[in-house]
């Protein structure tokens, strides 16, 4: 019989994805970034996200998202979930949840 507390921790890791979940891959954060972010968010003139974030941080950072270093998984979950400025929310049903997992830990400064 187990008791609440082995109870607790077993739904804290179900809820959690559980023992056997497998981290985010680099390569499915790439492919996510690829489909959705980098019409607007890659290098270049004709991206409208890049030359926005130009105008914004005028050098201070890069505009590109995958030259950041400081996109912490948060921030990049909160901006894709509720939009910023001009660029706006993408449902679930756009981005699921483990691909926004994947997106986020790919522009994380420990995946490059």
């Amino acid at each position: 019989m187990i008791n609440r507390s082995q109870w607790l921790v077993g739904l804290f890791a179900a809820l959690a994805g559980g023992a056997g979940a497998q981290e985010p891959s680099a390569e499915r954060g790439n492919e996510v970034f690829q489909g959705w972010c980098a019409p607007c968010h890659a290098p270049g003139p004709r991206h409208p996200g890049t030359q926005a974030l130009e105008s914004l941080y005028k050098g201070a950072k890069p505009a590109a998202l995958e030259q950041r270093t400081d996109l912490v998984p948060e921030l990049t979950r909160s901006f894709v979930r509720t939009g910023v400025s001009v660029m706006p929310p993408f449902r679930k049903t756009e981005i699921s949840d483990a691909d926004l997992d994947a997106l986020a830990a790919y522009l994380a400064p420990k995946a490059r």
